[in-house]
């Protein structure tokens, strides 16, 4: 005859299986929008996307595969110049901070260091890639854009939570398909390739946009529509984190800018409105209008080196998202809202995953 304290136990030990299964069911994903910098961020403000991936680590810069337990995670993103490679995926620390331990990140870091941490770890981990890929210059970048991006620019990350499924999904897709570039700066640059992979996650809601954005892609633009879904979908626990730059360097970084915003606000203006003033005026008024969409908190939470835990960790669901203070992008778009659920994905969710992933492969056919 069974026990009540045997009862108590099965029932205690039920309840214990049911919260690890629900702890493992979703993980962590974040869209980084990255600030623009240097002379090539001058001429073009729009700044880079790159997204990270609790769950998916790289088994080399071009392989995916599931992480182990204790490792943080990887960045993919879209490239040019790298041995005609269309995607690279590298380990967050790394991709920060060009070295595998937080302990070893200078809080001020001169060209010298970076340059010898950039290059010790290219030797280590990157000669994959292949012997002679170029390092860049002051118009195009090589392969330093890979890692240690922190010493250029300051990143905030959008994070927001996937499902095993999707992220097993990801990995299939782009471990079996074709991975050689087509990069185009209008219209198959980084932010282009984010917005296939999001909408893998959440289909049918990044899309090129005409207003403000002359029809292309822009990292702001698809950082405002990840923050304007996650206003309607709250389970996807929406986070804004600032991961901020190192200093000694280069200058600090400086704001991301939409099509509309780059030509209104910079040296641009000048020469569009001689030549043709109405549409100097009209550029204006779509700003106006449309671009000025605010993307981050007032004091947004500060990641540093040795504490990136509330990127890397599980979220807990909380009442009192800062989604709060992202300010009026409450404006939204309709979708199934288990495309963006935390638990186990619905058949929608899959199949328009399905279809924005065959997207990634159809970009280069």
């Amino acid at each position: 005859m069974i026990s009540i304290r045997q009862i108590h136990f099965s029932f205690a030990a039920l309840i214990l299986v049911a919260i690890s299964c629900c702890t493992q069911s979703h993980a962590q994903a974040a869209l980084l929008m990255e600030e623009p910098y240097g002379f090539f961020g001058a001429v073009n403000p729009t700044g880079h996307n790159a997204i990270y991936f609790e769950r998916i680590c790289a088994e080399t810069p071009v392989k995916l595969r599931r992480c182990e337990p204790g490792e943080p995670g990887a960045v993919i993103a879209r490239y040019e110049g790298i041995d005609d490679y269309d995607w690279v995926a590298i380990p967050l620390i790394p991709y920060l901070y060009s070295v595998e331990n937080a302990d070893q990140v200078p809080t001020h870091a001169d060209r010298t260091t970076v340059e010898r941490l950039r290059s010790r770890y290219r030797e280590e981990h990157l000669m994959d890639l292949g012997e002679n890929l170029r390092p860049g210059n002051l118009v195009r970048d090589g392969w330093t854009q890979l890692v240690g991006v922190a010493y250029e620019r300051r990143i905030y990350a959008f994070r927001f939570e996937t499902s095993p499924e999707q992220d097993d999904a990801l990995i299939a897709k782009l471990n079996s398909g074709p991975n050689a570039t087509h990069f185009n700066l209008l219209f198959n640059n980084c932010a282009d390739f984010a917005r296939v992979v999001l909408n893998a996650y959440f289909p049918r809601i990044f899309s090129r946009s005409i207003f403000p954005d002359a029809g292309m892609t822009t990292p702001k633009l698809t950082a405002c529509k990840l923050t304007r879904y996650a206003h309607k979908h709250p389970e996807l626990n929406l986070t804004v984190f600032e991961i901020p730059q190192i200093p000694g360097y280069r200058r600090m970084s400086h704001k991301n800018k939409n099509i509309d915003e780059s030509f209104v606000t910079t040296i641009y203006a000048i020469p569009i409105a001689l030549i043709n003033p109405y549409l100097a005026g009209g550029l204006f008024v779509d700003y106006l209008v449309r671009g000025r969409y605010h993307l981050i908190p007032k004091d947004p939470d500060i990641l540093t080196p040795d504490d990136l835990t509330p990127l890397t960790a599980q979220a807990a669901p909380d009442e009192n998202s800062p989604l709060g203070n992202l300010g009026d992008n409450s404006s939204s778009v309709g979708l199934s809202t288990g495309a963006a659920s935390g638990g186990g994905a619905s058949p929608e969710s899959i199949e328009g995953a399905q279809s924005g992933l065959m997207e990634i492969n159809s970009e280069h056919e």
